[in-house]
């Protein structure tokens, strides 16, 4: 019974192998403290509110009529740095990192559901006493702000989406929950080429991502407790009902979308337009070559059409002038 001796010494041999490489890998991978990407990514914009225990960060730039931004997932609120530096020119520009994205950090609570998101947005333009102000988000950040507006027509000025998240959010119901057990394994090991992987296959030009963006992104995931709360996030997704959320908004609203989008065919602007039929007025702008990632690969392009939209009349004002 020699062999199976031999048999054990290997499989103790590979295991502690095993056990050895993860071990390395996981102090390779190791958490980036909160004070080390605090020192790098704050701004004199950069501003702390603790929120029903979170301690959110922000950024409050411009001046004018407010203007809140929400950024998508896996990303953080630099993704509108390029169109910001535009918009800060004729509003107030506010936008804060999610729980667990950026330099906000995990929810104590550890509920990262769409519904408390919405509420953490919600009393955060309550702790910055914004009594009207028009509000956009990228992505899942979209999805965000259209159930806000749903929920509080009475605050909403304007609403902006780029390519929200919602309508392929239907079936994501159920993905959200299949997000598999074994991709635990980034709590402890996240490659950088993970980070750029999620960016390439997400513009239309991948020549676009720059070596910045993706050490951006994946220095904000290397955050202790970050990639915890991501795939929390994943595996509680739900867009809801969005056919009763769509129809609850009664607010001038503009549309914008990449038409290389991999992630949300183009098409899709067209649905949601049908969709929103009680807002009174509907704009779509879509840009060649640009992916789901518009914020971050057409920036200052979005960030004129959004400053020549908000600056019109709005189909409520044009129906209170007297012929």
């Amino acid at each position: 019974m020699r062999w199976l001796r031999y048999l054990g010494y290997a499989l103790g041999g590979i295991l502690l192998a095993g056990c050895v490489a993860f071990l390395v890998a996981a102090w390779i991978y190791r958490d980036i403290p909160a004070g080390v990407l605090e020192a790098k990514y704050t701004t004199p914009a950069s501003r702390f509110l603790n929120v029903d225990g979170v301690r959110i960060h922000y950024r409050d730039e411009g001046s004018g009529p407010p203007l809140v931004l929400i950024h998508a997932n896996f990303a953080s609120l630099l993704s509108w740095d390029d169109a910001v530096e535009s918009l800060k020119n004729t509003h107030r520009v506010l936008r804060f990192d999610m729980t667990g994205h950026g330099l906000t950090g995990p929810d104590p609570s550890g509920d990262y559901s769409l519904e408390r998101t919405v509420e953490l947005t919600g009393r955060f333009v309550d702790a910055l006493q914004l009594e009207h102000f028009s509000i956009g988000g990228t992505s899942l950040g979209g999805t965000v702000a259209m159930h806000y507006t749903a929920a509080h027509p009475e605050r909403v000025d304007r609403l902006i989406l780029l390519s929200p998240g919602s309508l392929e959010g239907r079936s994501m119901q159920r993905a959200g929950r299949a997000v598999p057990k074994a991709a635990d394994i980034l709590k402890y090991i996240a490659p950088r080429a993970l980070a750029e992987f999620m960016l390439t296959s997400r513009f239309g030009d991948p020549s676009r991502v720059t070596d910045k963006l993706i050490d951006q992104w994946y220095e904000m995931w290397m955050r202790e407790g970050q990639r915890a709360a991501i795939l929390a996030r994943l595996r509680s997704y739900s867009s809801a009902d969005i056919v009763k959320v769509t129809a609850a908004i009664r607010v001038p609203t503009l549309i914008l979308w990449g038409e290389e989008n991999p992630q949300a065919p183009v098409e899709q602007a067209a649905e949601l337009r049908q969709m929103l039929g009680s807002a009174p007025g509907v704009t779509i702008i879509t840009y060649p070559g640009v992916g789901h990632m518009a914020a971050e690969e057409a920036g200052p392009a979005i960030a004129k059409d959004i400053q020549t939209w908000l600056a019109a009349p709005t189909v409520r004002q044009k129906e209170s002038v007297p012929p």
